[in-house]
């Protein structure tokens, strides 16, 4: 029982680990974006 709870503990932290990493990676992406595009004007 309690190996099954710590193996659905772990996937879970894993399934919103590498969620989290996706979304630091877009916003990072958003934010290269729009830099490129004010260099671009000036």
């Amino acid at each position: 029982m309690i190996r099954k709870t710590m193996i659905a503990i772990a996937l879970g932290a894993m399934t919103l680990s590498a969620a989290a990493c996706n979304t630091v990676r877009g916003v990072g992406d958003d934010l290269q974006s729009a830099a490129n595009a004010v260099d671009e004007e000036t």
